[in-house]
């Protein structure tokens, strides 16, 4: 079983930046990133395939988000620019044992703990 650990989070003002990084033990997988606000659902962030060649967001994070990989320390990165009041959440990764990635919760099987990101306006 995968293991995977976020970190970086961290109170931020708007319009900041911030790199939230995701270790996976082992191997390389596609990996997802979600997030989920106080009273809502968790949501889909972005994706990338495990050579790190296609990436795919959500149109909320798109032109802002990026993640990227380096499969050398089995670490995904999230790179948020222009972070919004309405970014706050629990940013979770998770790993795939699919051949691609999804943009659907289910087609995950190890999630991390989470780490908390607070855009403050």
């Amino acid at each position: 079983q995968v293991q995977l650990v976020e970190s970086g989070g961290r109170l931020v003002q708007a319009g900041g930046s911030l790199r939230l990084s995701c270790a996976a033990s082992g191997r390389t997988y596609p990996m997802g990133w979600f997030r989920q606000a106080p009273g809502k659902e968790r949501e889909f962030v972005g994706a990338i395939s495990s050579s790190g060649l296609r990436t795919t967001y959500a149109d909320s994070v798109k032109g802002r988000f990026t993640i990227s990989r380096d499969n050398a320390r089995y670490t995904v990165y999230l790179q948020m620019n222009s972070l919004k009041p309405e970014d706050t959440a629990v940013y979770y990764c998770a790993a795939s044992s699919a051949l691609t990635y999804s943009t659907t919760e289910r087609d995950y099987d190890a999630w991390g703990q989470g780490t908390q990101v607070t855009v403050s306006s």
